[in-house]
C-alpha cells in the first residue's frame, strides 16, 4: 500500500515505515504530524484517485530530526567585465517516518 501526498507544496510517494526528507516543518522532534492532502492511494491494485484529494484519507508520521542539506555554491560571472559573485546555500530539512496510511 502506498499513497501520493502533498507535503509543503511537493508531492511524495510514501509507504508505511518509509523515511523521507521534506522541507523544514515547525514541529518538535518526536512529535506526531498528519498530512490530509492525499492525492492518490493504491491498496494492492485498488486505486483511489482524489478530485483533487481523497476524502477521509490521511497520512500520519513522526518527526525524527531536523538537519541541513549539503552546501550548494552559486557562482556568477560576466566575462571580460571583472564581475564575479559567489554565494552559498544550505537547505533546512526535516526527516520524518511514515507510521500509518488511513484510507
Amino acid at each position: 500500500m502506498y499513497a501520493i501526498v502533498d507535503i509543503a507544496g511537493q508531492q511524495f510517494k510514501v509507504e508505511k515505515d518509509s523515511k523521507l526528507y521534506i522541507h523544514r516543518l515547525q514541529a518538535e522532534e518526536g512529535t506526531e504530524v498528519e498530512f490530509d492532502k492525499v492525492l492518490l492511494i493504491d491498496n494492492n491494485g485498488k486505486v483511489k484517485v482524489g478530485k483533487p484529494t481523497v476524502k477521509g484519507a490521511k497520512v500520519s508520521g513522526k518527526v525524527l530530526s531536523h538537519l541541513k542539506g549539503d552546501k550548494v555554491k552559486v557562482f556568477k560571472k560576466k566575462r571580460r567585465k571583472g564581475y564575479k559573485v559567489t554565494n552559498g546555500h544550505r537547505q533546512l530539512f526535516t526527516q520524518i517516518q511514515i507510521e500509518e496510511i488511513v484510507s
